[in-house]
Formats: structure tokens, sequence, C-alpha cells
């Protein structure tokens, strides 16, 4: 076991309502981890699991070695999937054409759902830990508060956001005491320094950056520093951990996705982490690592021929001159499953009037197909990419049914 129980009493709050029959004072323990070794310590495998994680981490920098510049924008899809896909394993849902309405529709300042707000919260704070936190002198605890609050600013609990919690939490049982939890994190006062621990053991190199996120992540997680939103941003983490140590600088690999296909072994997994059985867990993280490794290479390389499918139906349909903007927003186009005049301003640094110019040549050659939004406030869908997302985040690989169209088909596909 890596930690120890501290028996604890829960005592009634008056002021909170309750059932009769969940009033009563009850015992319950509360698991502390041990600390972190801050070197190699405990953290030695056998040769062949160190034989497995070498090579899964070659497939990780094999992804990041995709040296075709037009494929740079793949990296917001491939942190945009991993967002939602975290999303689900907390058991929320959403579909992908609506949750790409909805993303636009925020950038337009329109209302959207409850739910849809919060995975786009968590889109958002993916992209916040990797492309900023993960990008600081030093990792801290003020990082991870950070990512945090920004996803939960749009949650109904917003209210918390950032604030690491000051009373004990608990995963299943009731919702009254945690005297019949499944699991019971340590008690508040020992969250601060569990966690300085854990950004000091992320700060280290002494252990190969894989054996570093899994361990990071599943610490995390048995800490459970805050009362909602552990899991989301115990991911991000991840995330954090595999670019700081370079091991993925440009693509991330989707991990989430294949967690969240096998929810249940990553909660044993993790269940596993604080019983003792280390080499366990590691493998689960090391095999979903693998997969989602995989399943982005053979995105990135499905991409490559949606850009060359586009760039044959723009020079069809007008075949606008080499500095032309339709050419520039076309290769900002697998970032965006749904984009706004605005995004690609901003995207590409051209004007709005040469950026509508572009739309209209886009949305001729059957590359841009608008939403079902007013014509003021408008955006577009690239044509075929939501079918290769909602793939991605199914975890199955798309195959590209994509055909060079000619003159005569152009006005029938669109």
């Amino acid at each position: 076991m890596r930690g120890r129980f501290v028996r604890g009493t829960w005592r009634w709050d008056a002021s909170v309502y309750a059932p009769p029959h969940f009033r009563r004072s009850c015992s319950y323990d509360a698991f502390v981890p041990d600390l972190l070794d801050l070197g190699l310590g405990d953290y030695e495998l056998s040769s062949r699991l160190a034989a497995t994680l070498s090579e899964v981490e070659q497939r990780v920098s094999a992804l990041n070695q995709t040296a075709d510049p037009a494929l740079v924008s793949l990296s917001r899809l491939l942190l945009r999937t991993e967002s939602i896909a975290s999303s689900k394993v907390e058991g929320m849902q959403a579909d992908a054409r609506a949750l790409a309405m909805a993303e636009a529709k925020v950038r337009l300042k329109r209302s959207i759902g409850q739910q849809a707000r919060e995975i786009i919260a968590n889109i958002e704070a993916m992209e916040h830990a990797v492309q900023r936190t993960a990008g600081s002198e030093r990792f801290d605890v003020d990082h991870l508060c950070q990512v945090h609050a920004a996803l939960m600013n749009r949650s109904p609990t917003s209210r918390l956001a950032g604030q690491l919690r000051d009373s004990q939490n608990w995963i299943g049982g009731n919702n009254y005491n945690p005297c019949r939890a499944a699991y019971v994190p340590p008690p508040p006062g020992e969250v601060l320094p569990l966690l300085r621990n854990l950004c000091d053991f992320t700060e280290s190199d002494l252990v190969s950056p894989l054996i570093q996120a899994a361990i990071a992540h599943a610490q995390f997680e048995t800490i459970h520093p805050f009362d909602d939103g552990n899991g989301r941003t115990g991911r991000a983490l991840v995330q954090v951990i595999l670019r700081r140590r370079g091991l993925a600088p440009r693509f991330v690999p989707p991990i989430s996705v294949v967690l969240s296909q096998r929810r249940d072994s990553y909660i044993e997994g993790l269940v596993g982490y604080r019983e003792g059985r280390l080499t366990e867990w590691i493998t689960t993280f090391a095999a979903a690592t693998a997969q989602a490794s995989d399943l982005a290479l053979q995105y990135s390389n499905i991409i490559h021929d949606l850009l060359g499918y586009w760039r044959t139906r723009l020079q069809q349909a007008s075949n606008p001159r080499a500095d032309a903007a339709a050419w520039e927003i076309l290769r900002q186009l697998p970032a965006f499953p749904a984009i706004t005049v605005s995004d690609a301003v901003h995207a590409t640094g051209r004007s709005q009037p040469a950026v509508n110019a572009a739309f209209a040549q886009l949305e001729d050659a059957g590359i841009l197909v608008p939403f079902g939004l007013s014509r003021r406030n408008r955006a577009w869908e690239p044509q075929g990419l939501l079918d290769l997302i909602i793939a991605l985040e199914s975890g199955e690989v798309a195959t590209s049914r994509l055909s060079t169209p000619t003159n005569d088909s152009r006005e029938t596909d669109r």
C-alpha cells in the first residue's frame, strides 16, 4: 500500500439538510498517500516493462516528428479531442456537431446549454494547461489551481474554481457522509503538502516522462485536492508533463480517448496504484498512450489527405492567387470544426473584407458549409472534418473516402 489510513469521525452539520438516517455520527478511514520519491527510489521497473515504455515513448516521438508544416493546426484538433474525451470519462456527453455549433456560438457571444458550456470550459482548460502552463519556468500548485479555474469557471460550481478544498470529500457511497464511500481522500490539512511534493516530482528528470506522467496523474487523483473537477484536471496534468519533458512538444496524444473507452480498467488501475500495484498501473497507462499515439498518427495522415482534397477543390473552383487569403484559411481549417469570419481574421491576420471574399471562394468550392445560424452571426463547417473528428473521439480509425472532384461534379457535391 502506497500510504496510510487516518480514522476520522463524521458529524452532521445541522445547517445542511440530510435524511434522518444520515444524521448520525459515524467513522471513516481517509487515505493519505506516501510522499513521492523525487529520485529513482521505488520506481525502478522490470526490464520488460522498461522496454515497453521505451517503445511507447518512441511512438509519441514519432507522432511529434510529423514534419509537414500544413499539419501544425492538427495540434489544436488533437488537444480538443483529448479535452472532450476527458469530459466523457466523467460522463459528460455531447454530439460532436452540436458541440462545434456551441463553440461557434460562444465566439459569437450567443448563449448555449450548461453541459456544452462545461465541455467547452474543459477544452479551454486543456489548452491553458498545455500551451501556457507547460511553458512556465517551474510548475507549482498555483499552476494546478489555474488549470482548475479555467476548467470550472463556467460550471454550476464556479465558486469553487481554482480553490483547494477545505473540507473532507469522498467518492461513491451517498451524498451526505463519507462513512460508506468507496474511497475517502486525505483530510484537507494534508492536501497542500502533498500537492507541493507532487509538483516537485514533476520537476524531476530522473524518471522517464511516461513513468512521471503516470505516477503524477495517479497521485493527483489519490489526493483529490478539489471539491469537483479532479479527473479532468488530473488528465490535463498528464499533458503538461509530456510537453514539459519534451516528449510531446507539438502533438498531444489523446490518451483520454482510450481511457474513456476503458473506464473500468482505468479506475481499477488507479485503485491498484493506491494498493501498491505500481507496475500494473503503469502498464495500463502505457498501453493507453501507445494506442492514442498510433491513433493520432493515423489521423495526421488522413488530415494531410483532406488538406490535399480541399486544395484540389479550390483550384478547380476559382484557383485564387498564391498569396490569396483563401489558401491561408484553408491551411488553418483542421483546427476549427466550426469557423467564423472573426476566427479566420484572428488566425490569419488578414483583413475582414479579404476573409469575407475568401469564405465566398471556399463555400463556392464546397469546402465550407454554412451552419444554420443567421447571416449576421454565421459559422461554417469544413467539409469532411467533423466526420473525422467524430471517429477520432470514438477511438476509431476513419478511412478517408474523399475523391478528387471534377469540374462537372463540383456543384452537385455542394
